[in-house]
């Protein structure tokens, strides 16, 4: 299977796009941690049409015009990891979690670390809104992109 990229700017610095040319596969700040090394195989492909789909909305969200995305997601993980990034995408738009409130959302309240594992390893950024989770005490926790970009994400949506 081909493997497609493409860079966008955002206020959260150059993010990388992928995509199985369907879906959109990966959303990562590039600065951030757990970014793929390109490889030679990838292939840059700005015209495709889900990456036009994930450029127009995301640049709606940063403008804050827009609170819910559409583009088709696929992320690759275990299905733990799946059904922690699909309760991930239940929190609404101006809203935090706790990481305990996410265990339980899945029906795993005990996996409370679990959870924050998965969450710190989820390929679609932004758009599966990680940052909306937050420590037990309301403190902002760990976050891929860097904990000034979290807090960037959250006073966007009115948080903080």
């Amino acid at each position: 299977m081909t493997t497609y990229y493409s860079l966008h700017n955002s206020p959260t610095g150059e993010l990388l796009m992928m995509s199985d040319g369907k879906a959109l596969t990966d959303l990562h700040m590039t600065a951030g941690k757990y970014v793929p090394e390109a490889h030679k195989d990838w292939v840059r492909d700005d015209a495709l049409p889900v990456f036009a789909l994930a450029r127009k909305e995301l640049d709606a969200y940063f403008a804050g015009t827009l609170r819910a995305f559409t583009v088709p997601l696929a992320p690759k993980g275990t299905d733990f990891q799946k059904r922690v990034w699909t309760a991930l995408t239940k929190i609404p738009f101006g809203e935090t979690r706790t990481y305990g409130q996410q265990a339980a959302m899945i029906g795993q309240p005990a996996a409370v670390r679990a959870v924050g594992a998965a969450n710190g390893k989820n390929p679609i950024g932004i758009i599966v809104p990680c940052h909306r989770v937050i420590g037990a005490n309301g403190t902002l926790t760990g976050y891929a992109g860097g904990l000034h970009n979290k807090e960037l994400l959250l006073k966007l949506e009115g948080i903080l």
